[in-house]
């Protein structure tokens, strides 16, 4: 997918002024409260029109000032998501369903209901009504409603951030399967640079209503880690779990890590802070953390007054952080090698 947008509005005292021309199918927009992402959301969708501008996907034009040319939201077969499942309280979840796929053109229909349905395993829930659903089952509805329709783009407008923890993280594998199953391009809005790291490959950044710069999920991830509370945030996607001593001993690298909140199945993701990661310059005598990992620095980077170390293990990855005269004391350098210790109970299991 291709989005050119180059687009102008005012809101009162918010100016809004973008121009980016970004190809992906799996793009971020990130920002805080206030930056611009939802005006951007409504102007993509078609709810809102800029003052002045162009915007294209691929090579048809969905608005255009100078042509006097602006697409109606239905002619633009964008889905949308929102922060709220926005369901229709007096249908059932059938309903909500293929209310979007009865209104797309036969010739647009390229979702298989069926298939769909038991991605998302929605077949126990069709037959209920939406007040009966959990705030994750409501989510996985409104995702089901806006790709029956077939769209060729899905928006998501921080369609994670009225959950707890524990079902944002049950949404996400959602929300991967279906873009990637039925190829469509994915435009997702978030303040949260974890949901940007699983769900983006290319980001946009808003500041004020203007476009801040083009990135990547972990040059995101790293500039953002001197202010974040939990500082760079490593994901490890882990399988093959053994029961050790109450613990769950995981391969990683060239090595394994043992974890405290672990489980049998074939695969989970963790998250790890770069901050709960402790560094030696040699091998320590006797430390309380299950895990010490002989690591080599593969390179170095500046965050504010931290500095971040990036650690490899075989192919594995990791991001260290410490703060600068300690990286200066210990002559960490890329080449170097060091000892990580990690807790057993420093990870966070997601999924």
């Amino acid at each position: 997918m291709r989005l050119r947008i180059e687009a102008e509005k005012q809101l009162g005292n918010f100016h809004f002024n973008i121009n980016a021309d970004i190809t992906d199918n799996r793009i971020g927009i990130f920002g805080e409260s206030g930056s611009g992402k939802s005006t951007l959301v409504h102007m993509l969708s078609g709810h809102m029109h800029p003052d002045r501008g162009e915007i294209f996907l691929d090579s048809d034009c969905l608005f255009s000032s100078s042509r006097n040319l602006n697409l109606r939201p239905r002619h633009r077969r964008v889905g949308l998501v929102f922060q709220q499942a926005a369901l229709f309280p007096h249908l059932s979840v059938s309903r909500n369903l293929f209310y979007g796929y009865r209104r797309c053109n036969k010739e647009h229909r390229k979702v298989t209901p069926d298939e769909l349905i038991a991605v998302l395993k929605l077949d126990g829930l069709l037959e209920r009504g939406v007040r009966n659903l959990s705030g994750g089952e409501k989510q996985r509805v409104a995702l089901a409603r806006a790709v029956l329709a077939s769209p060729r783009m899905l928006l998501m407008d921080e369609p994670l951030s009225a959950l707890d923890d524990g079902l944002r993280f049950q949404i996400i594998p959602y929300l991967k399967s279906v873009t990637e199953q039925f190829g469509i391009p994915c435009i997702f809005i978030s303040h949260s640079v974890v949901e940007m790291q699983l769900m983006s490959n290319r980001i946009l950044t808003l500041q004020s209503g203007r476009l801040n710069e083009e990135t990547t999920p972990d040059q995101l991830a790293r500039k953002t880690m001197a202010r974040s509370q939990r500082g760079y945030v490593n994901l490890l996607e882990l399988d093959g779990a053994t029961s050790e001593g109450g613990l769950f001993a995981y391969r990683w690298g060239e090595g394994r890590l043992l974890i405290s909140d672990g489980n049998s199945r074939s695969s989970a993701l963790f998250e790890l802070s770069s901050r709960d990661i402790i560094l030696f310059q040699k091998h320590p005598e006797a430390i309380s953390a299950r895990n010490l990992l002989e690591c080599r620095v593969k390179e170095t980077f500046s965050a504010d007054n931290r500095v971040g170390i990036v650690l490899t293990s075989g192919n594995r990855q990791l991001v260290a952080e410490i703060v600068r005269k300690a990286a200066d004391e210990m002559q960490i350098t890329a080449g170097s090698t060091v000892f990580a210790a990690i807790k057993a109970s420093s990870f966070r299991r997601l999924i």
